[in-house]
């Protein structure tokens, strides 16, 4: 698979080396860091999971087209924090054609630069080595007139490599089913499990032992659990209140899994029924995700998908009276934004938010086979929102699903965890 996407990205580029640097290490406080996750270009074309790693492409090189530097085995460090590949490893296990330690870089990177014209590398992952490259550039520049020979272009790799991540394969959509999957047993656990008096931090403590117990190693991002008041809150993660019974619920979590990730929102109330002015906001944001999602497939744009999310919770905010005028005024106005103030769809992958481009040229992407979007439109009524009934105070409702985009239309891959009001009624009854 990843020698694959390798040659893939080679075969994109126009002669030239490309760099790739992993993950820096974060430091939590003083001898503690925290959890290390790889950086998502780098493990996606390596499936080297250390730090302090770098991976060189050199397409016209004779021999090194796939060349690593590494940390080097140091069996006193290694008895503290695990195995090192070492530079062995990194040919062996990982493919590489050759491998260097990384203190090595400053006199190797020179001798694969020599004779290619261009480097494809991203800046502002790493300010050293930014720097580096940078000078190496310039040095080259300026000494062309004295036949040193090497890059004069510098290309953001990533105008390769984040298209390529866009387009989901069969390897990357088997692990993404897996991580949907795993994300929706935690959901329907924790919607089983809610009621009032706990503590949102106990269902947030139970959504994620259900991803580790499934196989996921970490969450894709910080678990989202409000309720009450704390559902109007759009990335709330404090998650420490304790719920009462009649309220909502809004919980978005995601499992990660082989380096993919789910992204799931549910609402639902913390009591066996929703009430009638609950019923009402979510019935509204039920129906835009439901024609948000029956928009999905090839040829139309990622904006018909929001606009169509737009236009019918506008017209819900009119029939609910809470917006006046005509549907088409107020959405050129903007006047929904207060209660629906962000966009219905992202795209999803090894990075929640995950990479590719909205836009080519100015003009909104047309929707392809492979790709992947989150569908997610929201109302929220936040406490003391003026103009509107105190009754509607304290509702949030958002309804997220992950749907893959089909030769034929598309597939909802997170439909296992309910939400027809009915279903999750239902649900809630064994509550």
């Amino acid at each position: 698979m990843f020698q694959t996407r390798r040659a893939q990205f080679m075969e994109k580029m126009e002669g030239g080396v490309a760099i790739f640097k992993s993950a820096p290490i974060a430091n939590r406080n003083h001898d503690v860091d925290y959890e290390y996750r790889q950086d998502s270009d780098f493990y996606y074309l390596t499936g080297f999971e250390e730090p302090e790693s770098l991976c060189l492409l050199a397409p016209q090189h004779p021999e090194h087209q796939f060349v690593m530097f590494v940390r080097p085995r140091d069996k006193e460090k290694e008895t503290w924090t695990g195995k090192r590949a070492g530079t062995e490893g990194a040919m062996q296990e990982y493919g590489a054609h050759m491998a260097y330690t990384l203190s090595q870089l400053d006199e190797m990177l020179p001798k694969y630069l020599d004779q290619v014209d261009k480097i494809y590398y991203s800046l502002g992952k790493d300010r050293e080595l930014d720097h580096k490259i940078l000078d190496l550039v310039q040095r080259y520049r300026t000494s062309s007139r004295t036949g040193l020979s090497g890059p004069y272009m510098l290309i953001d790799a990533r105008e390769i490599l984040h298209e390529m991540r866009l387009f989901k394969k069969e390897e990357d959509l088997l692990f993404l089913r897996q991580a949907t999957e795993i994300s929706c047993e935690g959901h329907l656990e924790a919607m089983k499990a809610a009621r009032g008096g706990l503590y949102e931090y106990e269902i947030e403590a139970l959504v994620e032992y259900i991803f580790r117990k499934r196989g996921s190693p970490r969450n894709g991002y910080p678990s989202i659990v409000g309720s009450g008041p704390n559902t109007t809150t759009l990335h709330y993660e404090r998650n420490t209140r304790r719920m009462e019974e009649g309220e909502l619920l809004l919980i978005d979590a995601g499992a990660e899994y082989g380096y993919y990730t789910g992204d799931i929102t549910r609402t639902f109330p913390v009591g066996r029924r929703f009430s009638p002015d609950q019923r009402q906001i979510y019935e509204v944001v039920l129906r835009a995700q439901l024609e948000a999602i029956d928009a999905v497939k090839p040829g139309v744009s990622f904006q018909d998908v929001h606009h169509r999310a737009v236009e019918v919770i506008t017209e819900g905010l009119v029939d609910l009276g809470f917006l006046k005028g005509q549907v088409k005024d107020l959405i050129s106005n903007e006047a929904y934004r207060p209660f629906f103030m962000h966009r219905t769809s992202h795209w999803l992958g090894m990075d929640v938010h995950d990479v590719g481009k909205y836009k080519i040229q100015g003009t909104w992407r047309v929707l392809e086979p492979g790709m992947v979007l989150t569908v997610e439109p929201g109302i929220y009524i936040a406490p003391g929102m003026e103009g509107i009934d105190p009754k509607y105070w304290n509702i949030g409702v958002r309804i997220e699903d992950d749907v893959l985009v089909t030769p034929n239309g598309h597939e909802v891959l997170t439909a296992k965890v309910p939400k027809h009001v009915e279903d999750v009624e239902a649900l809630r009854g064994g509550a």
